[in-house]
C-alpha cells in the first residue's frame, strides 16, 4: 500500500466493520468500536472476515475455565494472559498443536493433548502433503516443542465431560472410535484448572449473507461463500477471500487475498488485470491441503453419545438437549429454524454463531433429515413480500385449523392484525404454530401456512 500512493489507501486501525449495504452500487462500511461512524465506500469490496472456533456441546462445557482453543491463544498471545496452571488441549485439527506449544512455552503444565482422530488419515492424502512439506514439518516443530515440554500428545481420544463447581477441576477422557462413539470401559479422569478445545473453525460469513452472496457446503460441513476462480462471489463487485470461502490457514488467505485484490482493482480500471501465475498455483496447492486436512480431522456424528438430557445446546438462552429432542419427536420440527421458533436456540447473544452448526447436527441426527445450508447461519431476510400472523394471544385464538386435500393440517390466519409479511416464512404444520404460541404467547411472530417463495440468496 506504501509503494501504491496513486491509489491513495486508508488504513483504518482498531476499525470493526458492523454492516455492509449498497447504494448506487457503492458498498458502505459502518466502523465501530465506539468512533464516530464512517462510511468508506467504492464499487467493489473484498470481504476477509475470518472464522471462529467450531464449538460441540458437552456435560460441562459452560464452566468457567473451559474456553476455545481459539480463545485460549488470543488470551495468550495477545494480552500475556495464561488461562490456567494445569491445562487440557482437546478437540480435532492441526490447530491444537501451537495452542498446546504456545501455553507450554508460558509456563503451563499441559496435562494432555487430547485429538479425536488419528493422524494416520494423512497417508491416504501423501499427494497433497508432498506437495505442502512445509506446513508438515511446521507441525513436526510443534511436536518437537510438546515432547521437550513433558507433555502427551493422544490420538483417538476426546474430553467428553468437565467437572467442577464453580470452576472446572477435572475433565473425563475417553478412547473413542473413528465415528467418535465412546469405547466403554475407557473413560477416566484428568485433573486440571483450564481446558481449551476445538473442533476446527465456523467462517464468518454474515457480511456476505446480508449483501445476498451465494453459499455452499464445504469439505466440513461449515457454509461458506461460494465464489469463482477470481475469488468473486454472485454479487457484482463484492470478492471474498480467506476462511470465509473455506478454511485453509492463513498461507492460503494470503493467496485468495492477492488474488482477490487483482480483480478489484481489474474491475475498478474496468479492464482485466490477471494475477500473478504463482500466485494461483499457490492457491491450488493449498486447497489440495486443506481439503485433505478436513479429510483427516473431520468431525463425526458421534458426539451426539456425549450428552445428557441436561447437557446445554445453546448457552446463551440456557436451551438442553432434552428441549431440542422434544421439539423433534413431540411438536414435529424436522429444520434448525423450527427448533429456534420453539426452543429459543440461537435467539441469544451469539444469533446461534456458536450453537448452529449443533442445532443444525442434532436436529438432523434426531430427525433423520439431512442437515442443509438453511440452518441457523442465514439470518432474516429485510424483503417483505409473504404474509405472517402475530400471535397475541393463546394459540387457539388466533390459528384456525383446516385439513388440507392430503389430509394434513395447515393454519390460516383468523386475527385482524394478520398483516406483517416477510420473505423468510413458509408453510409450517399447526401443531407448531400452537406450540410457539402456547411456549411464547405474546409479541411472538411465526409464518402464515401459505406458500412463499424461497428467501433471495
Amino acid at each position: 500500500l506504501h509503494g501504491t500512493p496513486r491509489w491513495g489507501p486508508t488504513l483504518l486501525a482498531k476499525h470493526g466493520v458492523v454492516t455492509v449495504g449498497t447504494d448506487s452500487r457503492v458498498f458502505v462500511g459502518h466502523a465501530g468500536n465506539g468512533s464516530p461512524e464512517l462510511t468508506p465506500g467504492g464499487p467493489a469490496v473484498v470481504l476477509a472476515t475470518g472464522a471462529a472456533d467450531r464449538q460441540l456441546p458437552f456435560p460441562g462445557w459452560e464452566l468457567p475455565g473451559v474456553f476455545t482453543a481459539g480463545g485460549a491463544q488470543a488470551l495468550h498471545k495477545g494480552h500475556g494472559v495464561r488461562v490456567g496452571r494445569s491445562v487440557v488441549v482437546a478437540g480435532t485439527g492441526p490447530f491444537l498443536l501451537p495452542v498446546a506449544a504456545g501455553l507450554a512455552a508460558d509456563g503451563a503444565q499441559i496435562a494432555g493433548v487430547f485429538e479425536a482422530n488419528a493422524t494416520s488419515g494423512w497417508l491416504s492424502r501423501l499427494p497433497a502433503v508432498a506437495r505442502n512439506l512445509g506446513r508438515i514439518s511446521e507441525a513436526a516443530a510443534y511436536r518437537a516443542k510438546l515432547v521437550t515440554s513433558g507433555a502427551r500428545y493422544r490420538t483417538g481420544c476426546a474430553v467428553v465431560a468437565a467437572h467442577g463447581d464453580t470452576h472446572v477441576e477435572a475433565v473425563t477422557v475417553a478412547r473413542i472410535d473413528a465415528d467418535w462413539t465412546v469405547r466403554p470401559g475407557t473413560s477416566r479422569t484428568v485433573r486440571c484448572d483450564a481446558l481449551a478445545v476445538g473442533w476446527g473453525f465456523i467462517p464468518h460469513i454474515e457480511l456476505a449473507l446480508g449483501l445476498g452472496c451465494a453459499t455452499r457446503v464445504d469439505f466440513d460441513g461449515s457454509v461458506v461463500v461460494d465464489v469463482g476462480g477470481d475469488q468473486a462471489t454472485s454479487v457484482p463487485g463484492v470478492y471474498v477471500a480467506g476462511e470465509a470461502c473455506g478454511v485453509g490457514g492463513a498461507a492460503l488467505a494470503v493467496a485468495e487475498g492477492e488474488i482477490a485484490g487483482f480483480a478489484a482493482a481489474a474491475a475498478l480500471r474496468r479492464k482485466a488485470t490477471a494475477e500473478p501465475d504463482q500466485t494461483g498455483r499457490d492457491r491450488a496447492r493449498l486447497r489440495a491441503f486443506a481439503a485433505a486436512m478436513h479429510h483427516v480431522y473431520p468431525v463425526r456424528d458421534g458426539w451426539r453419545d456425549w450428552l445428557e438430557p441436561q447437557t446445554l445446546v445453546c448457552r446463551c438462552e440456557e436451551v438442553p438437549v432434552r428441549a431440542v429432542v422434544e421439539a423433534v419427536h413431540e411438536l414435529g420440527a424436522n429444520d434448525a429454524r423450527s427448533v429456534k421458533l420453539l426452543t429459543r436456540t440461537g435467539m441469544g447473544w451469539c444469533q446461534g454463531r456458536i450453537c448452529g452448526y449443533t442445532t443444525s447436527r442434532l436436529v438432523a441426527l434426531e430427525s433423520g433429515e439431512p442437515a442443509t445450508e438453511l440452518g441457523l447461519a442465514h439470518r432474516p431476510a429485510t424483503e417483505f413480500d409473504t404474509p405472517v400472523i402475530r400471535l397475541l394471544g393463546e394459540a387457539d385464538d388466533v390459528l384456525e385449523a383446516e385439513v388440507g386435500q392430503d389430509g394434513g393440517d395447515e393454519a390460516r390466519c383468523v386475527h385482524p392484525e394478520a398483516s406483517l409479511r416477510s420473505s423468510n416464512a413458509r408453510a409450517m404444520p399447526a401443531p407448531l404454530l400452537r406450540a410457539a404460541a402456547r411456549r411464547s404467547p405474546r409479541g411472538c411472530v411465526a409464518p402464515a401456512a401459505q406458500a412463499a417463495r424461497p428467501a433471495p440468496r
